[in-house]
């Protein structure tokens, strides 16, 4: 079962990867602009990064983390 989940992780640590770059083009572009706060949509990108993060981590986990025997 070991790797069972790897395609999957491979994925969302894309997903991860482009939620990061959007992130950072909000806030280019809210510089560019002349803002002083962070955009929303940076702020909503970030914690979906950061969600896909946790999911990630927790597909590098053995099978049966957590889980009492019985």
């Amino acid at each position: 079962m070991a790797g069972e989940f790897d395609e999957i992780r491979e994925r969302l640590e894309a997903i991860g990867e482009e939620l990061a770059d959007l992130a950072i083009i909000r806030l280019r572009e809210s510089i560019d602009a002349g803002g002083h706060e962070l955009p929303v949509d940076e702020r909503r990108l970030t914690r979906a990064r950061r969600a896909v993060e946790k999911a990630v981590n927790l597909l590098r986990e053995p099978d049966d983390a957590g889980w009492a025997d019985g």
